[in-house]
């Protein structure tokens, strides 16, 4: 166990209730790309209201068959060491104390499903991975990952020495938990198994790349808002109507349990990379979305870059470099953060505030709903065309402006500028 860490209260169920999560890209957040110069960020994290880390795979990247200049993040040639390009262990270990010291738990991004083609196992295991028709290793069949080699998850001695590397970080680091890459597709039987291995160790917190319900049954906290993601995108951009997603919250009402937590995300990794940056993607309604994701039910994800107003796509197998100049969406991602401390009509998990769609007289260009807990009450409306409307909302009471401090009678009616937002409470 790491000798120097800092003691922190154990990630419970009431922590993350309103907690927000953080994705690192530790290559591409500064010119340096390490570690220290992330590190000596963290207080802005916490400004932010960051409760959990996200670190992007911080392990060796495979040379062979590797894509770009620099390789995949997700080409793993070694699950126990670190990445030289980034620093050393001990300075994993000091951004895991720091964070600690901060109040602030930090998640290792882990690759399951496959590993580089430098891997040792290949040489030592060939065993242990897919093999095609001519006995040979292969990349993960029906993708273009050919810079990995598919793990064979029926041999049972493969699985027992994953398990083994997960416990290493626990042990060696003192890390919180894990975000689990292209978790449906590893077997869910592994993870009723490891999950429970590793939380006999400590306390931790289990984020699967996946939707799958069954993926909370099998131990994990939390899994991808997909389709709340992907909605919020076509409905900025005109594509689908705002009924689509009303049905979407009762969608989620009915297919998860209230333990589970969903991430919501208005860009992360691959959605930056591949299909464009907030600003292409969403538009007039970079706040708005923003402020949709810490309101509905789940729990928020800031990628790096989002609180600089990143405008762009950064590369993904080559260096880059993001912007750390405060604009825009650093104060309002702060405000956010409040907002999902200040009130119980936020909070996720086993004990979640109720969500109630409410209907307004321009049902065809407003979002309007209610969430509410233990006598808190918000209110969220925004106006998703690109046209000024004025909208009477069909529920009543007495309200403040959340930003602005004003109180409001939901009886009047609102103006409501194009893909402007209000956030209403009632304390």
């Amino acid at each position: 166990m790491n000798q120097t860490q800092t003691k922190i209260a154990p990630i419970s169920k009431e922590r993350i209730a309103n907690a927000v999560i953080y994705e690192a890209n530790i290559r591409q957040y500064s010119p340096q790309g390490s570690f220290e110069a992330f590190t000596n960020d963290l207080p802005k994290l916490k400004e932010l209201g960051v409760d959990i880390i996200w670190l992007m795979p911080i392990y060796p990247i495979s040379t062979t068959k590797s894509k770009g200049t620099l390789g995949s993040y997700y080409a793993v040639s070694d699950y126990q060491k670190v990445n030289s390009e980034f620093g050393t262990l001990e300075d994993v270990k000091r951004l895991i104390d720091t964070a600690h010291e901060l109040d602030m738990y930090v998640v290792l991004d882990w690759v399951p499903n496959h590993t580089g083609w430098d891997h040792v196992w290949l040489t030592q295991h060939p065993d242990w991975y897919t093999k095609d028709e001519n006995g040979n290793p292969t990349h993960p069949v029906g993708t273009d990952w050919t810079d990995t080699a598919d793990l064979n998850y029926d041999n049972q001695d493969m699985r027992a020495q994953m398990l083994e590397d997960m416990k290493y970080w626990i042990n060696e680091t003192d890390i919180d938990g894990f975000r689990c890459d292209m978790a449906g597709m590893v077997p869910t039987d592994f993870w009723e198994h490891t999950i429970a291995q590793l939380r006999a160790l400590k306390p931790i917190f289990m984020l699967a790349e996946a939707w799958e319900p069954h993926l909370i049954q099998a131990g994990f906290d939390m899994v991808y808002g997909w389709e709340t993601h992907h909605l919020s995108n076509d409905i900025a951009n005109g594509h689908k109507p705002i009924d689509d997603f009303r049905a979407r919250m009762e969608n989620v009402k009915q297919q998860y349990s209230n333990e589970a937590i969903l991430m919501n995300f208005t860009s992360n990794h691959d959605e930056n990379s591949w299909n464009g940056s907030v600003h292409e993607r969403l538009g007039g309604a970079i706040e708005t979305a923003a402020a949709l994701m810490y309101t509905i039910a789940g729990m928020p994800l800031i990628y790096s870059g989002q609180e600089y107003d990143l405008d762009r796509r950064l590369l993904f197998f080559e260096k880059d470099s993001i912007d750390r100049t405060k604009g825009h969406m650093y104060d309002v991602y702060k405000k956010l953060g409040q907002l999902k401390k200040a009130t119980k009509a936020l909070d996720t998990g086993v004990e979640p505030a109720s969500y109630q769609n409410i209907d307004n007289s321009a049902n065809d260009k407003v979002l309007s709903f209610l969430r509410e807990k233990a006598g808190d009450q918000l209110v969220y409306l925004a106006n998703f065309s690109a046209e000024p409307v004025t909208v009477q909302l069909h529920q009543s009471g007495s309200f403040k402006d959340f930003y602005s401090g004003e109180s409001v009678s939901l009886e009047n009616s609102f103006d409501l500028a194009p893909y402007a937002y209000r956030i209403l409470l009632n304390n």
